[in-house]
């Protein structure tokens, strides 16, 4: 699923190659999205590329070709539309999955899963989007049929919960969540944290689990759930 912000930017570079034949500007990205900066401008153009919609061709100046549209823009139906980092087997040899295994039931095997870099367990600060490196996860942290990906904890405001700072949590892809449940919820389309979730009538809470964080409350629609804390690695 891609961010509000990120479907904004393809489309208004797909209709700018459509019309006139070359991208348009990084200041003309920033106008006509009203960002303050063209550092946002970056993030998106970075994270429209790391999900195969546009790819960068090097020396060249302006030089962005739309490689694929998502399904509300015409695209194919196997577009992928959002943040779905690949669950793919380890290196080492593991046992195959049997063939009568339910969609629903979990994964008996280890799995490796792609860190996409360190998100906060305090106040919201950038997501790093991209694959660091992966991790072994026990299949029974895993279900079949659903996306997943590792995310490095930055900060100490989920203490309580049991997350510490550098902890890896593993974290299954959704945009929807209960009350209680701990989500990766992406803000004002730019910033990503760690926090419990909770919804009170047309406001989000993001809550902290350690008192010297105070809740935040955003209205629902600066909110996106991401995905939902399934599991934990760590490291001593």
């Amino acid at each position: 699923m891609l961010t509000k912000k990120q479907l904004d930017l393809l489309e208004f570079i797909h209709t700018r190659v459509q019309r006139d034949g070359v991208p348009p500007s990084f200041d003309e990205m920033k106008d006509a999205l009203d960002l303050r900066s063209k550092s946002g401008i970056h993030r998106l153009i970075t994270a429209l590329e790391e999900r195969g919609f546009i790819r960068r061709l090097a020396h060249r100046a302006r030089a962005i070709e739309v490689v694929k549209l998502p399904e509300s823009m015409g695209g194919a139906p196997s577009a992928p539309t959002g943040f779905q980092p690949r669950v793919i087997d380890g290196p080492h040899p593991s046992p195959t999955k049997p063939a009568n295994v339910a969609p629903n039931e979990v994964q008996s095997f280890a799995r490796e899963v792609p860190v996409m870099g360190k998100i906060a367990a305090g106040v919201p600060i950038e997501a790093i989007s991209h694959v660091d490196h992966h991790v072994a996860v026990p299949g029974q942290m895993l279900s079949v049929g659903q996306n997943h990906y590792a995310l490095e904890v930055k900060g100490d405001s989920m203490i309580d919960a049991g997350i510490n700072n550098g902890d890896v949590v593993i974290i299954s892809e959704t945009n929807t969540a209960d009350n209680g449940d701990i989500v990766v919820a992406l803000v004002e389309d730019q910033e990503a944290t760690l926090k419990k979730f909770h919804r009170k009538g047309a406001s989000i809470a993001l809550e902290a689990a350690n008192p010297a964080y105070e809740t935040r409350v955003y209205p629902e629609d600066k909110v996106k759930v991401q995905g939902k804390l399934v599991g934990l690695i760590r490291t001593y």
